[in-house]
């Protein structure tokens, strides 16, 4: 690591000194904000997200948030733009947009004034890990969740600037060991997804009962066959479903679906929109089995089953079951979780947001091997599990350790602590950042509680 020659003091604690040379200017010196509306025009809807800033929308809609029906009021975004998400600045959500379109009007539209700015290095710079901790300090709000930043105190931030020609070095430098980093972490991801799809086919097999000898031709949609012994109902038979609502707020363990888990959230610091009250929200038990059969038109990726393993509150607008007598939970849930990578549950929806419940989904035909053998299925599948599951933890410790190092390697070149004006970039492929294999989003809210904002 090489450092620059001199130093000057900056007026921050967090950000202790910079090149002697960089020159100080404010936030208010090189944006002004712009407040253009959508109006009848026809402009691609984009979001801020804090792991990639300004993006479109429909390319990685992970939170299944869902926008305004009317989008005239949308802020419109030009290329070059800085865009920020007020409600999550705390996280780091804003960016300089390489896209035209619109986002919510609770966004903040800034243009950039300073012709002498590298849009690339300002880009990178205000979206490094040190920067978020004056956007903490000057975030307010009643819980985390829903924390604000005004664009008063942002304007008044003071940013160091080199001059033109190492910034561009500087993006050039970062731009190539960024893609190297995101190059190792592509084929990690890779392995991870292989590791799922082998996982996926033994354990649908298995649970569809494809090993055993004596077959018979099967009435379920998504199997030709399954064991002679096995029988075939329809799923009301084996679950039942349930809806406890969390009235009086007996319960306030969050819960969410995420990557085919339901997994605890905090309460005060959840993503995405929150609802007024979670007494609107659904209590669950260990033992009952979660489906989220909403936006089945739009999101074709995400794993829509999971298993409760603690009590907690869910989103209403998940369907929630409880299995009957001699039926094991884990082993119907599997089933399901065979059912949606089979795809069965797309095309069932209606109305504009394409949802069902258990009314159109309790007659599908399921079948089930007696109790023994469901035990018997399960002690197969956690064998199966285990040895895949660790080595996908390997693999996920590897790729945390490059984002948290491809981080650092940014925060430090954008802010002056490591010196890359003599560094020969030699040629090199770019690769962008890696969407997350699964891109599966877990729930933020109820629908049907609000709908309007992805903020």
């Amino acid at each position: 690591m090489v450092e620059y020659e001199s130093y000057q003091s900056t007026s921050y604690r967090w950000l202790p000194k910079v090149p002697s040379h960089w020159h100080k200017k404010s936030i208010r010196q090189i944006t002004s904000v712009l407040s253009e509306r959508c109006g009848n025009r026809d402009y691609r809807l984009l979001s801020v997200y804090r792991e990639y800033g300004v993006i479109p929308k429909d390319s990685r809609d992970d939170n299944h948030n869902k926008e305004s029906l009317d989008l005239s009021n949308y802020k419109v975004v030009h290329i070059g733009d800085l865009v920020l998400n007020k409600m999550k600045m705390w996280q780091g959500s804003l960016g300089v947009s390489q896209y035209e379109g619109i986002v919510s009007p609770a966004y903040i539209i800034c243009k950039v004034l300073d012709k002498d700015i590298n849009l690339d290095y300002l880009h990178l710079l205000l979206r490094s890990a040190r920067f978020k901790s004056y956007y903490n300090q000057y975030s307010y709000g009643i819980r985390v969740g829903q924390w604000d930043m005004h664009y008063e105190d942002f304007k008044n931030l003071k940013v160091y600037m080199p001059p033109r020609a190492e910034q561009d070095q500087i993006v050039r430098f970062l731009d190539w060991k960024v893609s190297a980093i995101n190059k190792l972490i592509g084929i990690r991801r890779k392995e991870i997804q292989e590791l799922e799809e082998m996982k996926r086919s033994k354990i649908g097999a298995i649970v569809m009962g494809q090993s055993r000898m004596q077959q018979k031709k099967s009435d379920i949609t998504w199997v030709d066959t399954i064991p002679i012994n096995w029988e075939e109902k329809p799923l009301i038979q084996y679950a039942y479903e349930r809806c406890i609502k969390n009235v009086g707020m007996v319960e306030d363990n969050l819960l969410s679906l995420s990557y085919g888990k339901v997994i605890d959230k905090d309460i005060n610091t959840t993503d995405g929109l929150l609802p007024a009250s979670f007494e609107g929200y659904q209590i669950v038990e260990p033992g009952n089995i979660i489906l989220r059969l909403t936006d089945l038109q739009n999101d074709h990726k995400s794993l829509r089953t999971g298993l409760v393993t603690r009590r907690g509150i869910i989103t209403s607008a998940y369907t929630c079951l409880e299995t009957r007598d001699d039926i094991l939970p884990e082993y119907l849930q599997l089933e399901l979780h065979v059912a949606d990578l089979c795809k069965v549950f797309y095309g069932m929806g209606g109305g504009v947001r394409q949802s069902i419940g258990f009314k159109d989904i309790k007659r599908m035909i399921i079948a089930i091997p007696p109790l023994s053998e469901q035990h018997e299925i399960l002690d197969l599948i956690h064998d199966i599990d285990a040895p895949i599951d660790k080595q996908k933890e390997q693999y996920l410790k590897i790729i945390n350790e490059l984002e948290e190092l491809k981080k650092v390697i940014i925060s430090d070149v954008v802010t002056g602590k490591i010196d890359v004006q003599n560094v020969t970039v030699p040629e090199y492929e770019h690769v962008d950042d890696i969407a997350d294999i699964d891109s599966e989003g877990d729930e933020e809210t109820d629908e049907s509680e609000i709908y309007g904002e992805e903020d």
